[in-house]
């Protein structure tokens, strides 16, 4: 039996990995109404240009898209695009506003999963890259495919 089985995915920001260097991570519940969650589980979902703030003492997810189902939002007027809290404790929140705050760091959405039935998102910790950091990612991802194909086609050879 497995301890922690692993989250299923809903969505993931592959832009924040390109963009950004991410130093740490962070699990976190979302404040969500009910035609969201609804949303969420049909996939209607984007965290692109999605970002973590700090204000009123606590952490919101920004930026957000959830796009409401018609037949789930019918007696609500639904913002797709509305600050959504982010549940973390307070020692959790008081180490990321320093570092926030002072070193410089910014806080994305890395992904929204399921834990437990619940959404949960995977908030991190970043710092932007230069153009030619990001070049140089590409060059070694690039560098790591071919490597592969390689690879294979030796063990295909022998």
């Amino acid at each position: 039996m497995q301890r922690n089985p692993p989250h299923m995915s809903i969505i993931q920001n592959r832009k924040a990995f390109h963009d950004y260097f991410i130093e740490e991570k962070l699990e976190a519940g979302l404040v969500l109404e009910g035609w969201e969650v609804k949303a969420i589980r049909a996939g209607r979902v984007q965290l692109k240009e999605s970002y973590v703030d700090w204000k009123n003492g606590a952490f919101w997810l920004i930026g957000c898209h959830i796009t409401p189902l018609q037949s789930a939002s019918t007696h609500v007027k639904p913002d797709p695009v509305r600050p959504r809290k982010l549940l973390m404790s307070q020692a959790e929140i008081n180490r990321f506003i320093g570092k926030v705050e002072r070193a410089g760091y910014t806080m994305m959405a890395l992904d929204l999963h399921y834990s437990k039935g619940n959404v949960k998102a995977e908030v991190g910790l970043a710092k932007g890259k230069k153009l030619h950091d990001k070049r140089d990612t590409e060059k070694d991802r690039e560098w790591q495919r071919e490597k592969q194909r390689v690879m294979k086609n030796q063990r295909g050879a022998a």
